[in-house]
């Protein structure tokens, strides 16, 4: 086997992978179109664009009513409100998702009550969630973690049981089906982001499926200013502009119809990802629920075993990256995450609840696990390259795990 190229050696893959985000004419032509027509902004609610990429958004989902925001953040935050969650009020999220998650509930003025992960999906545990409600609780957060849908069947169970509100967070899961059913509508809400990276984009932006059309006219009501979305066009509330501009549904429609396409290609050759990685000694696919009917791939989480490995992770995805393997270790767990730091903030909600942010007695070993040590994540660019990307990524893989006696060692010699 030849010598890792983080040691010296050649690399596996020398081919770039295909970039992201896509794009050609038809982006151009549709950012053009917008422009001519003098009607840029998200004024009145919803432009013609907005509301056609709505239409076509609910038809990819499968249902739902939506309302189009300028990212897949405040969509969580604005479910809430359009739910009647604030102050002191708390809310269920996983450890292990991008701070975001976390800091939604906060500018609504709620608690986020951090819960361990399943560690054979990485996604929110139901039993660590439910072990943690109490009478304060009003809502809970399931995050669909890279190729993974959380188990929503129990989720849902869950909140019937405690009568709380699902929030579905699907930033990973444009187009994924959890028995048939489309990721966002299972829940009270669905929130997906289309920030630059997502598998659909406009740069930024976000969209909330909601379940009903009431939930929908208060949802919309938010994020316009407080203007009454409601038949009547009675029912004000408090509000804030957080509507999405013409130019970004104009590239989301273009988007939209590449996405059908794009999505068969990434789940066929993770298919044959999953096949391969079995293969190798010391890693372990995520389970693959059969509730789990349609997959998405924003991102592919697998696990190493440091004790085959002889290291972690973090060292791991330096060796993929130096084979010419994109990849990344991932989020840290909620209560390490650099990005989510409540303490170091003005805002009331850490000020007024601050044992809900002493994260030094926090217990979440499985989280800390996955995020520490185990956790693996390539794009979803690596299965837009055909079989050839996928054997690459894994051979690269396999030839790390042959020499992980001698990356270990050069590891400790650096560090002595």
């Amino acid at each position: 086997m030849a010598d890792l190229a983080i040691l010296g050696g050649q690399p596996t893959r020398t081919a770039d992978y295909p970039e992201w985000p896509v794009h050609d004419e038809r982006d151009v032509q549709a950012v053009a179109e917008v422009i001519r027509s003098g009607q840029w902004g998200g004024y009145p609610y919803p432009g013609p664009r907005t509301a056609e990429f709505i239409r076509r958004f609910q038809e990819l989902q499968g249902g739902g009513y939506g309302v189009a925001m300028v990212n897949g953040t405040v969509t969580m935050e604005v479910a809430l409100r359009a739910s009647d969650i604030g102050w002191g009020d708390e809310v269920l999220v996983p450890a292990y998702t991008f701070q975001a998650t976390a800091s939604a509930p906060m500018a609504a003025g709620a608690v986020p009550v951090i819960v361990d992960i399943d560690p054979q999906t990485y996604c929110i545990d139901p039993r660590a969630a439910e072990a943690a409600i109490t009478p304060r609780t009003k809502a809970i957060i399931p995050v669909h973690l890279g190729a993974q849908m959380a188990d929503m069947d129990a989720i849902m169970a869950l909140a019937e049981r405690h009568n709380l509100i699902v929030i579905e967070d699907c930033a990973h899961a444009h187009g994924a089906k959890w028995r048939g059913r489309g990721a966002g509508t299972i829940g009270h809400f669905g929130s997906f982001s289309l920030q630059s990276s997502k598998t659909l984009t406009a740069g930024e932006g976000g969209i909330l499926l909601c379940r009903t059309p009431e939930l929908a006219a208060r949802a919309a009501s938010i994020i316009d200013c407080g203007r009454p979305h409601d038949p009547e066009e009675k029912q004000f509330t408090m509000g804030a502009n957080y509507r999405m501009s013409e130019l970004h549904a104009a590239l989301l429609l273009v988007g939209i119809e590449r996405f059908p396409e794009q999505a068969r290609q990434r789940e066929e050759m993770a298919a044959y990802m999953d096949e391969a990685l079995s293969e190798v000694p010391g890693v372990r696919v995520l389970k693959r629920d059969e509730r789990h009917t349609t997959r998405s791939f924003y991102r592919y989480i697998f696990a190493i075993d440091p004790q085959v490995f002889g290291v972690k992770h973090d060292v791991v995805c330096a060796a993929l990256e130096a084979e010419g393997i994109p990849c990344w270790e991932g989020y840290e767990a909620m209560h390490h995450y650099e990005l989510f730091q409540p303490k170091l903030s003005r805002l009331p909600v850490p000020s007024a609840f601050p044992q809900a942010f002493a994260f030094e007695n926090m217990d979440l070993p499985e989280a800390e696990r996955a995020c520490e040590a185990e956790a693996v994540w390539f794009g979803e660019n690596i299965f837009r390259a055909g079989p050839q990307g996928v054997d690459d990524a894994v051979n690269a893989l396999k030839k790390i795990q042959a020499n992980s006696a001698k990356l270990a060692e050069a590891l400790a010699s650096r560090t002595q």
